[in-house]
């Protein structure tokens, strides 16, 4: 019979780190950092309509296959144009800004190698920069790391480790707690506790570092937005993590899509929004990818939503995108609406892992070929160029 291992009560706080009403893993301690560049990586999981997000108003068949989904909801108010070939949801108005700055761009027609319909299958592979579902068992941002100067471990902002992330190189998560915040002097009294205690000394004087960068109540378990907030504030940190992920689900819009979808983008927005106010200065170093695993089927179903598809949109945000090919564009080979893939879907002409190879590549300024060889060995095409080196 093998023996458990014994744990004590010091032991099991140095492993868990269980402080001040939120869960913080404990790799996450604040050391100096090798690049002021900062990557944000939002999963939209559920999958986005890019035809909705971003609406191809010079295409003609839009009006003649989308019917009452081709415009927003009176209440959200009309599209902003963002070029003479395509618009912004109205609820994407501070997207609609960034982009007419230069601090946003769309990728358009844009898809992993998946075909298939099954959402956990498809987030996989987004996730994973594979060609098939669970094929590989370690996130693509796992495998970027090793490339990149030293820097603190990327963060996810939820409660568990999504697959983006998993694999050999440290990586952390962190979540604000449901629980109520411990009060400063109950915090005091624990500092003075350990005090003689080397290792908890260590673990609770960086763990009340990290929490006062992230913000401990934000209630973020329900808020996207205060989220985000934890996100920059970590992010903005001169001794932070570089690289932090977010997710935000809701996405497959069957039915009564209109106003759903709205509400989803408008809270997209937010985030975006509140991480340029958050990050501060560090905004000019920073890339934000927002991208789902798929998109959804170009005509309206019955219920007033619209079904799985292929291709969606990916959008982009960020300081580091002024003077890059991205800046205030759309890029991608725009298929047009009058052939879809399956008869029913948007062509997808880009592929999503050639859009991540060449987004990191050029925010980290890494070889593009390196990039795609050690992180996207499936990628079927050439990093797509998107940021200025």
């Amino acid at each position: 019979m093998i023996n458990p291992p014994h744990i004590t009560r010091r032991s099991l706080l140095a492993r868990s780190a269980l402080l001040g009403g939120f869960a913080l893993a404990p790799q996450l301690a604040l050391a100096a950092a090798g690049t002021d560049r900062r990557l944000v990586f939002i999963v939209l999981r559920g999958a986005m309509d890019g035809l909705a997000a971003i609406p191809p108003i010079g295409d003609p068949r839009l009006n003649q296959l989308r019917g009452p989904l081709a415009q927003p909801p009176e209440q959200f108010g009309a599209l902003l144009p963002l070029t003479s070939d395509f618009a912004a949801h109205p609820a994407l108005k501070g997207f609609a800004g960034l982009f007419a700055a230069g601090e946003a761009g769309v990728v358009h027609a844009v898809a992993s190698p998946y075909r298939e319909r099954s959402h956990f299958d498809a987030q996989n592979i987004l996730e994973t920069g594979g060609n098939a579902a669970y094929a590989l068992k370690d996130g693509w941002l796992n495998r970027l790391l090793p490339l990149l100067p030293a820097a603190p471990p990327p963060v996810a902002i939820s409660a568990t480790l999504p697959a983006l992330l998993r694999g050999a190189a440290p990586t952390t998560s962190f979540a604000p707690s449901r629980l109520p915040d411990a009060s400063a002097s109950l915090k005091a009294r624990v500092a003075a506790l350990y005090e003689n205690d080397a290792l908890l000394h260590r673990l609770w004087s960086e763990a009340m570092a990290t929490e006062m960068i992230a913000g401990a109540n934000d209630g973020g378990a329900a808020n996207p937005q205060g989220l985000a907030a934890s996100a920059a504030r970590l992010l903005a940190d001169p001794a932070g993590p570089r690289i932090a992920v977010l997710e935000m689900g809701g996405w497959d819009t069957h039915a009564g899509q209109p106003v759903r979808l709205a509400n989803q983008l408008r809270q997209l927005d937010g985030v975006i929004t509140t991480l340029k106010q958050g990050l501060g200065p560090a905004w000019s170093n920073t890339l934000i990818i927002a991208a789902t695993e798929f998109g959804r089927t170009v005509a309206a179903n019955g219920t007033g939503g619209t079904d799985h598809g292929t291709a969606s949109a990916a959008l982009l945000a960020g300081g580091r995108l002024q003077g890059g090919p991205a800046a205030g564009r759309v890029l991608g080979d725009w298929p047009g609406l009058q052939k879809l893939h399956e008869g029913r879907d948007l062509l997808p002409t880009t592929s999503l892992n050639s859009l991540f190879a060449g987004a990191v590549a050029g925010l980290f300024g890494l070889d593009p070929a390196l990039v795609t060889r050690r992180v996207f060995a499936a990628a079927p095409a050439p990093p797509l160029a998107i940021v200025r080196v």
